[in-house]
């Protein structure tokens, strides 16, 4: 069973999106800022990161800088989920090493279950 740690300081989505991923059989850990994104991604392992940038104690840019530059953690296929919809925010996370940049407030959450099982079959 793929783990996928969510780090979204929005309870309601972060509840939203951790139903639906355990609906859809993931483990799903669960982090409300930066900080606590990098070290449960780091102690946990999880197969994906679902990572919103605007985020307390440290923005997603800069987990997804850390998170990208960490041996244990480096490999970690990230996807960035944020209402930050700017081509230069987009370009940004994906030259920091995102995967995917998906924006909230375009995309159903099936949609972001769907997304996650392209990454994980692409990263076997």
């Amino acid at each position: 069973m793929a783990k996928i740690l969510v780090a979204e300081d929005d309870k309601f989505l972060s509840k939203a999106y951790a139903a639906k991923l355990k609906k859809s059989g993931f483990e799903v850990a669960l982090a409300v800022d930066g900080e606590e994104a990098i070290s449960k991604a780091r102690t946990d392992k999880p197969d994906v990161v679902l990572l919103d940038l605007v985020m307390p104690k440290k923005d997603g840019f800069d987990a997804l800088y850390d998170l990208k530059q960490d041996k244990i953690t480096q490999s970690i296929p990230i996807i960035v989920l944020s209402n930050l919809g700017q081509e230069e925010d987009i370009k940004r996370a994906k030259e920091l090493g995102a995967e995917d940049y998906l924006v909230k407030s375009n995309i159903a959450i099936q949609d972001v279950v769907d997304k996650i099982k392209q990454v994980l079959s692409k990263h076997k």
